[in-house]
């Protein structure tokens, strides 16, 4: 198979072309390094099968040139990290809502399979734990942007369902839960490397509220691994998945155990949601997948527990940094293969 990986440069695109290459699979990657980076990718590029442009998703002649060429894509393309999305609402809401019509109407064209990347945000305020794919969705009020990610990313799901039951484009809906792991910076605010660089640094771990909020941590590779199986499996079709880990931690039992696996000295220091993001900020306090639905489908099960996934995270940045060269930013030219 040829895939399309929309954002494939980012975090957890980059993972998963890395996993779809290792099944003999060949793959494009299109990613602006908006938020992605060309570090992501740099190791891939001497692996066959493997070809990539710097360019992005809005340059409307090229993704229908890449659309028409592959078998199925991979949309990952989107604005992500909280202090990204409550900075830059605007560039949020275009992101996401138009970068997901512009796929979906060039993939309808050939019919070509579409697995969208959503989030586990879009289940907004709802106190109905664990968080299952059927459930009603409890958005913020419109005048805090911090809930602007959740709509971009609920309408995306929208469409790409109406387009399924409308025009019968296959597509299968995926909401992402905290993934982690090697390759995650932290520089839009994702905490787990935030709170590991800083604890190797023996600076101050920073949790933002009062540390009672909850999170399930899942590794990128169990992340990736269930997206390579659902874009193949023909009863996923059509249908809403949660991907994620089903082991709850509080913010601040994760501070602390950051902490004690990395043996560092630094204070944990507590930072009021208003100081750290803007006056009036919401957050989900807990937020725990129903993945019942994906079990069922694939007998999905998570090979990292939370200490092995926190693990992986500090043996990366702890790891000694290899030299690296310059790196030249190629025109689409000279990466178009």
């Amino acid at each position: 198979m040829h895939y399309l990986i929309t954002g494939g440069a980012g975090f957890i695109g980059s993972h998963l072309a890395e996993k779809l290459l290792s099944e003999r699979h060949t793959i494009t990657v299109i990613d602006d390094l908006c938020t992605g980076s060309i570090q992501n990718i740099e190791y891939l590029k001497s692996k066959r099968g493997f070809h990539y442009i710097i360019d992005s998703i809005f340059n409307r002649p090229l993704l229908a040139e890449l659309i028409d060429d592959c078998d199925a894509v991979f949309h990952l393309a989107a604005s992500v990290g909280v202090r990204l999305i409550v900075e830059s609402p605007v560039r949020t809401i275009e992101n996401n809502v138009k970068g997901t019509e512009w796929v979906l109407e060039f993939a309808n064209k050939k019919k070509k399979k579409v697995l969208v990347a959503s989030t586990s945000e879009v289940y907004g305020k709802s106190r109905k734990i664990p968080f299952s794919e059927n459930d009603d969705l409890v958005m913020g009020p419109t005048h805090k942007g911090r809930w602007s990610y959740a709509c971009s990313k609920a309408i995306d799901e929208f469409l790409a369902l109406a387009y399924w039951k409308e025009r019968r484009l296959p597509v299968v809906i995926v909401r992402l839960f905290n993934t982690v792991g090697p390759r995650q910076t932290g520089r839009y605010g994702m905490v787990l490397p935030n709170f590991v660089r800083a604890a190797l640094a023996g600076q101050p771990v920073t949790v933002f509220g009062d540390g009672t909020q909850s999170r399930c941590f899942c590794h990128v590779s169990d992340t990736v691994g269930a997206l390579a199986q659902l874009i193949e499996h023909p009863k996923a079709v059509g249908e809403i998945f949660n991907v994620g880990s089903e082991e709850e931690i509080t913010i601040g039992e994760l501070a602390h155990l950051v902490k004690l696996l990395t043996r560092s000295p630094s204070d944990i220091q507590y930072v009021p949601y208003d100081e750290a993001y803007e006056e009036g900020f919401e957050d989900m306090h807990r937020r725990v997948p129903d993945i019942s639905r994906i079990k069922e489908l694939l007998n999905f099960r998570t090979t990292y527990n939370t200490h092995q996934t926190i693990q992986s995270v500090i043996n990366y940045f702890a790891a000694p940094a290899k030299p690296r060269r310059a790196i030249k930013v190629p025109a689409v030219s000279e990466v178009r293969v």
